[in-house]
């Protein structure tokens, strides 16, 4: 039975996104495979690990074929996409519940299949409260302000993952490793009923990341159910949540710094980046020893060998010298695109917060080291 036809670049790029949440080592055989789904003149493909799910339905109306559902190994169908020349002609046919013949050309292959009724779909959360709703361009931005300061991996597993937290008509997004924590805020369009709250997994949020186009396109997100689902165009991401409490980040941003210094994000990008050649390998420490009208930046390490860069600033305080995790600053610079970052100190044994004139809503503090 003629399942569908279509050519190779209709069907090829909405499985690529979908095939994205497919778990390379399975517990389930059945999780290596995607949904796919064809009812009403849509075709719907459907991935899942259990823990987050994506689906993307395509229209489908002029392509021939049969309604029905059926679920095929996501990685052997896109493999054969691929290796196909685009714009193929191809043909999905169902030969019984148990095998799918992919045809182009003069090229068949049979893969097997397993029935959709085992598939174990995540149910996205129906909640009664309005969605937030903001562009993937901002969405996408929050991400990139913030995803570095995760953590990688912590006992602590709140921690690994994002926090997304919306009242009234502001959502901030948050994360921290509690070396470094990083805040952004985005105002929303249409005020909210109440608070929101959810800690995204670190691995969903990296799919995220991946789905999201710099577009002005609408983005809805709900959260309910132990769950957040974000639908955009015909795609529909779902993620549990996990079940945590994650830290005050009001409380760790300090309010009483008052020595300001402005920088050149690129200058002091470019620095850090040649200082950190010869910086300790583990920890890599890097030294900002501030005197009237400069900044010495330092490094060095078991070889007894040193890196020094100066940089002009305005600054005609008292001397202070501060340790950091190289790492630490070149994230932050690396995230951000404004031409100007402000550092706010209070000594050489408090947090620093790096801020930027353009953005009111974005905050990183980073601690100190000690050298």
């Amino acid at each position: 039975m003629l399942f569908l036809e279509s050519t190779r670049d209709q069907l090829l790029q909405p499985l690529l996104a979908a095939s994205g949440v497919v778990e390379k080592r399975q517990t389930m055989p059945i999780l290596a495979n995607v949904l796919l789904e064809r009812d009403a003149g849509r075709l719907g493909l459907t991935a899942t690990d259990g823990e987050m799910q994506l689906a993307v339905r395509i229209d489908a109306s002029e392509l021939p074929g049969e309604e029905g559902r059926l679920t095929v190994n996501a990685k052997k169908l896109l493999d054969i996409l691929r290796s196909l020349p685009e714009g193929a002609v191809i043909r999905l046919e169902r030969d019984g519940d148990s095998r799918l013949v992919l045809r182009c050309g003069r090229s068949r292959f049979t893969l097997q299949a397993l029935p959709a009724e085992e598939f174990p779909r995540l149910v996205a959360p129906q909640g009664e409260d309005a969605p937030m709703r903001l562009t993937q361009r901002e969405l996408r931005r929050l991400i990139a302000l913030t995803s570095y300061a995760m953590a990688q991996q912590d006992i602590r597993y709140y921690l690994v993952g994002m926090l997304f937290a919306a009242e009234g008509d502001r959502l901030d997004v948050v994360t921290t490793d509690s070396h470094r924590l990083a805040h952004c805020a985005q105002p929303l369009s249409e005020p909210l009923s109440g608070a929101r709250e959810a800690i995204v997994p670190r691995k969903a949020v990296g799919e995220l990341q991946r789905l999201l186009a710099d577009s002005d396109e609408t983005v809805e997100v709900r959260i309910a159910d132990k769950q957040i689902v974000f639908r955009f165009k015909d795609t529909e991401f779902l993620s549990k949540i996990i079940d945590g409490r994650f830290p005050d980040f009001r409380r760790v941003i300090p309010k009483d710094h008052p020595i300001r210094v402005s920088f050149v994000r690129t200058e002091l990008q470019q620095s850090l980046q040649r200082v950190a050649i010869l910086a300790s390998d583990k920890i890599r420490p890097v030294k900002l020893s501030f005197s009237p009208g400069l900044v010495r930046l330092s490094s060095h390490n078991a070889e007894q060998e040193e890196a020094v860069e100066e940089i002009e600033i305005a600054y005609d305080g008292q001397p202070l010298e501060i340790g950091f995790n190289v790492g630490y600053l070149l994230d932050v610079l690396g995230a951000l695109t404004n031409e100007v970052v402000h550092l706010s100190l209070k000594d050489g044994n408090a947090a620093t917060l790096i801020t930027v004139p353009e953005d009111e809503g974005f905050e990183y503090v980073v601690m100190p080291m000690r050298l």
